[in-house]
């Protein structure tokens, strides 16, 4: 299988995740919540094992608090995650306006063609996207998180689709 055919495959998948995260945006938000505690442990307990194989000292310290910060942060998350979503709301509005700021100037550099206008529009999503969680994120994060992590999952499976389909084609005669 080619890069090209893997991304048309993700593309897809995301765009049908998003669509679920859209038809169920309470689950959507408690799912990223949740994900994002695990996550968070995981990189906590990682943290902590590279600090214990690490022979330098200077830096442990740093380390082991990141790490506890990283654990803290998880179980956070993982106990009360409804509380958790306000603050990935904050996390994930600024995902969504770094996201956006790269699409378009990767899109901007693309050569002019047909599936430019993909990467460009997924851009601008995204940063409309960054600008409705910023401007309420406590009124309805509960539901706007997960509306919103679909409509990204959308615009970001229309972005891979359009760079799938302007990349060149490998052996083609």
């Amino acid at each position: 299988m080619k890069n090209r055919t893997l991304l048309i495959i993700l593309a897809v998948v995301t765009i049908l995740v998003g669509f679920f995260a859209i038809l169920n945006p309470l689950a959507g938000s408690i799912a990223v919540t949740l994900v994002a505690g695990w996550a968070f442990l995981l990189l906590g307990a990682l943290q902590i094992i590279a600090v214990f194989r690490e022979t330098d000292w200077s830096h442990r310290l740093w380390s082991l608090l990141l790490a506890a910060l990283a654990i803290l942060a998880g179980i956070g998350l993982l106990l009360d995650p409804l509380s958790g979503v306000i603050s990935l709301a904050y996390l994930l509005a600024i995902l969504f306006l770094v996201s956006g700021v790269f699409k378009i100037a990767a899109a901007l550099g693309m050569l002019s063609g047909q599936f430019k206008w993909l990467v460009l529009l997924s851009g601008a999503v995204s940063i409309v996207l960054a600008a409705m969680i910023f401007g309420n994120v406590g009124g309805a994060a509960l539901t706007a998180l997960g509306l919103l992590l679909g409509f990204q999952l959308i615009s970001d499976g229309a972005s891979l689709l359009g760079l799938a389909l302007a990349a060149p084609r490998v052996g083609r005669a």
